[in-house]
């Protein structure tokens, strides 16, 4: 990617760390960026086309370091135990890539379609992909899967699925007198993957990866 586009990129995600997406002004990224606001709008047209190469490459980030942790040389249920921890910790850390994920688009965020049909196709290849739209949650999971290869795709999945539940429903947990310390409703106050988690993934994917199926049940 070149180093002008990637840099407005990184510019246009520290932006929505303060405000919302409404509020992130093209001419802001450029100077952010250093670049030019015609190298802006060169790169991605539009700020709409900004918003789907912003999410194009939250997506493709995170398949990059799925198969990273897939290629480690370890037993594959711990390979996707790590992509199960993985996701939670990388969706807690990042808005746009938990939304993608789940698909709870937060009024802060960016929330492109794809570009509509008959529009010019952009100059730059890496917009004309990231123009097709962003990826549904069950695209990019099925995605994830995908990079296991066949024989631990279903295992890959149910790691995901095992994680995302936890993304969406983390645990609360309680105080001496049985009731809950604290409602995890705030993405700040979502708390990270527990060794006890991991480890009742890491029992579930042993029995699952070593079973004869080849399908999720």
């Amino acid at each position: 990617m070149a180093p002008a586009r990637e840099a407005l990129l990184d510019a246009a995600l520290a932006a929505l760390e303060h405000r919302p997406w409404s509020a992130v002004r093209m001419a802001d990224l450029a100077a952010s960026a250093r670049v030019s606001r015609q190298t802006l709008y060169n790169e991605f047209g539009t700020k709409e086309g900004l918003a789907r190469a912003l999410v194009r490459r939250e997506a493709d980030t995170y398949l990059q370091g799925v198969r990273r942790l897939l290629a480690a040389p370890a037993p594959p249920e711990r390979n996707l135990v790590a992509v199960a921890e993985w996701t939670v910790t990388r969706a807690a850390a990042r808005p746009v890539l938990r939304a993608l994920l789940t698909g709870a688009w937060d009024a802060r965020l960016p929330a492109p379609r794809p570009a509509r049909p008959g529009a010019r196709p952009a100059a730059v290849p890496a917009q004309r992909r990231a123009d097709e739209g962003p990826p549904a949650p069950g695209e990019l999971v099925a995605a994830t899967a995908a990079c296991a290869g066949e024989r631990w795709a279903a295992g890959c999945e149910l790691a995901v699925r095992l994680a995302l539940s936890h993304v969406v429903a983390p645990a609360v947990p309680y105080d001496r007198a049985g009731g809950t310390a604290g409602q995890c409703e705030e993405p700040e106050s979502w708390s990270p993957i527990t060794p006890r988690i991991t480890s009742v993934i890491e029992t579930i994917l042993s029995v699952e990866t070593t079973s004869p199926r080849k399908t999720m049940p």
